[in-house]
């Protein structure tokens, strides 16, 4: 059986247990501190980051866009009949996604108003763009959910718990990426992708007292919405 090694939080590994999850292939998961890397897991992984994957025949992959590049090829794909463009477009799309994780990792753990709005416009340039280009919907593309979906759920997923436990609401301003962060929370798969857990551990990380986030001056009717190191998540 594959085995995911995992941090609990982290955005990379959530993406791959959420492909994991939609294509419906068993896995263990296993999770260790990254404050307290043990040397196993050093060993195995050449840059010391999570998500790896052991493979079944003992191959330990790291990096998530190889592991999905992986998935995709030993299992059937969420969208086996697209042609090779759109496949090569919904890797970009997605990576556009990944490339934001540690960007919203960083706005969540701000420590005052100005740094908060300056890390938020930085996620509303990608947002932008995604806003433009989602198409009727449900999914990023259509009916169907994609690959593009599974990138961008640890984004969606983030943002949905932010909002409900501190009233900030990172997609304020996007109307059918609010859409689609519904669809994707319907679907079930962002809590079998997390451990039970989750939220708990996220909100003591997030919304502690040292962050902005996390000092209550937010207001739902109110609102100002105009891990900063890779290796901790």
């Amino acid at each position: 059986m594959l085995e995911v090694i995992s941090f609990k939080i982290c955005p990379f590994v959530q993406r791959v247990t959420a492909l994991l999850e939609a294509k419906k292939i068993p896995y263990k998961i296993q999770y260790i501190r990254l404050k307290d890397k043990p040397q196993w897991f050093l060993d195995v992984s050449p840059n010391g980051q999570v998500p790896v994957l052991i493979t079944e025949s003992g191959i330990a992959l790291f990096e998530s866009d190889a592991i999905v590049e992986y998935l995709n090829d030993i299992y059937p794909r969420l969208e086996p009949d697209i042609s090779p463009e759109q496949r090569a477009l919904d890797r970009a799309w997605s990576y556009l996604a990944a490339k934001h994780y540690l960007v919203q990792c960083s706005a969540q753990r701000s420590a005052d108003k100005q740094t908060l709005e300056e890390r938020s416009n930085k996620l509303d340039k990608a947002f932008e763009k995604v806003e433009k280009t989602i198409g009727n919907g449900p999914f990023f593309k259509d009916a169907r959910l994609s690959d593009v979906d599974i990138a961008w759920l640890p984004i969606l997923h983030r943002a949905a718990i932010i909002e409900l436990h501190s009233g900030y609401d990172f997609l304020a301003d996007f109307p059918k990426m609010k859409a689609w962060q519904a669809k994707m929370l319907q679907t079930g798969l962002a809590e079998k992708s997390v451990p039970e857990d989750f939220e708990q551990q996220f909100v003591d990380f997030y919304l502690s007292e040292n962050t902005y986030l996390g000092t209550g001056k937010i207001s739902i009717n109110n609102q100002d919405n105009s891990c900063a190191n890779r290796s901790c998540c």
